[in-house]
């Protein structure tokens, strides 16, 4: 059975239900209560790189375009 694509495989055993609840029960993703992966930017979705302090929870790239606006101010 080919595994380089998702599609391919659930052709393969669409027609077989016991492989198919087996397959279905092992690779679906699991929802994250902790991790990186829960925290999101809130513009642009990016995990990389959060910044949750102050409950801005927003990436390094955004927070570089609104501080601005956030009201940070530089010091040089």
């Amino acid at each position: 059975m080919t595994t380089s694509d998702h599609n391919k495989v659930l052709a393969q055993i669409g027609h077989k239900p016991g492989k198919y609840q087996k397959w279905e029960k092992h690779n679906t993703p699991r929802d994250r209560k902790f991790g990186e992966s829960t925290k999101k930017c809130e513009n642009c979705g990016r995990t990389g790189g959060h910044i949750s302090k102050y409950g801005l929870n927003v990436c390094r790239q955004c927070f570089r375009d609104y501080a601005l606006k956030l009201g940070f101010k530089k010091f040089n």
